[in-house]
């Protein structure tokens, strides 16, 4: 309470509301007790129930609207990707995550279309395993954990050309498209593009009926999102199908789908593919006698020290970009080096090509999915 007070003969209105709400009791609380009191006055600490209108930063009022300045809150870092042990988990998983997410500001719930996964952000392990368990007690909703992936994305870096030819007989009508493409690396802000591709039609003569090329743009568009080289989204390509083959009888839309895919992977293949990762922004707050400490771990990082700036206290901030999968977990590995006394923000900077290695590591771990 900042004024006045509350009790069941009150009736605030929340927010921006017309209508005032009803509160049938009013509470104390104390650890895992609640007492009913007659009421609360200003610089008391209390509790209501069954009021659905009230959200996190809420404010109850009974004169005009009143707006408070909300608490300062830390930004949740630590990242889990989570999945339903069986198919009844996963359809609760989702309303059960909102209930969760509605009544703590600090934590997060992602879906990250770049790895398929469903990932919670909080404060530390602590906390994300805490919430785990209300998930599992109050819902009844099993997950499994795991560290979440990279969410990587693939471009070119050189012109190449693709062909392939799809040819299927299968006793009847048959399965007939050829084509023949060419790939070149675009500018990250280029206005053509729609999802990171700029498409081309440059045939001529009737090569590839014009009922055929969304067709083979839809199985050009399928690898852009599947990826062609690691299973990640790819961006800043065009591509232009230059000539092809079709036959009267046994081209179909599959077909030219099929034969657009794979060609735009054979050329890919040839274009001297490449790996982006996500670089972010780090502010590492430590002891002014820890700079050297943390300085030495982020360069073994692969990141970049920007910058340190004193604070009052013996404190010093330090500014920093460093690859994302270097990071992932950093909150643990700042508390084992800081002895729990450092702290740090972080937010997503720009994309930066992989090194060689670390490339060569993600692509070998990429399974192909078969065709149908």
């Amino acid at each position: 309470m900042h004024q006045g007070t509350l009790d069941p003969s009150v009736q605030p209105i929340v927010d921006d509301g017309k209508k005032g709400v009803r509160i049938a009791h009013v509470f104390k609380l104390q650890g895992k007790d609640h007492a009913d009191v007659d009421g609360i006055i200003a610089g008391d600490i209390g509790a209501v129930a069954k009021i659905e209108e009230i959200s996190y930063g809420s404010v109850l009022h009974t004169a005009e609207r009143v707006r408070l300045k909300p608490l300062p809150l830390p930004k949740p870092m630590f990242g889990l990707a989570i999945e339903g042990t069986s198919k009844g988990a996963e359809t609760k998983m989702g309303e059960a995550l909102a209930k969760l997410a509605a009544e703590d500001p600090t934590l997060e719930i992602e879906r990250v279309q770049a790895t398929g996964e469903t990932v919670i952000r909080g404060l530390g392990e602590q906390h994300l395993r805490m919430k785990l368990r209300l998930l599992k007690d109050r819902y009844g909703v099993e997950v499994e954990t795991r560290p979440p992936r990279v969410a990587y994305k693939e471009t070119i870096t050189a012109k190449a050309e693709g062909h392939h030819r799809h040819k299927k007989q299968t006793g009847g009508a048959g399965q007939f498209g050829e084509v023949f493409l060419r790939v070149e690396p675009t500018g990250p802000d280029n206005e053509d593009a729609v999802d990171g591709l700029v498409f081309c039609d440059d045939t001529f003569g009737g090569s590839i009926p014009k009922q055929f090329m969304p067709a083979v743009e839809k199985g050009i568009r399928r690898v852009m999102h599947e990826g062609a080289i690691a299973g990640y989204p790819m961006q800043d390509i065009k591509v232009s199908v230059y000539d092809g083959k079709h036959h009267p009888v046994d081209s179909k839309e599959v077909a030219f789908m099929t034969a657009g895919r794979k060609a735009f992977v054979d050329a890919v293949q040839k274009a001297k593919p490449v790996l982006l990762e996500p670089y972010v922004t780090m502010e590492i707050t430590v002891p002014a006698d820890m700079i050297g400490d943390i300085s030495s771990d982020i360069s073994g990082r692969r990141g970049r020290i920007q910058g340190t700036d004193m604070l009052p206290g013996n404190l010093a901030v330090i500014s920093t970009e460093v690859p994302l999968s270097e990071v992932m977990s950093y909150s643990s590995q700042l508390k084992s080096i800081t002895g729990g006394t450092g702290s740090y923000t972080m937010e997503y900077s720009h994309d930066e090509r992989t090194p060689p290695n670390v490339q060569a590591e993600v692509v070998k771990a990429f399974k192909p999915k078969e065709d149908e």
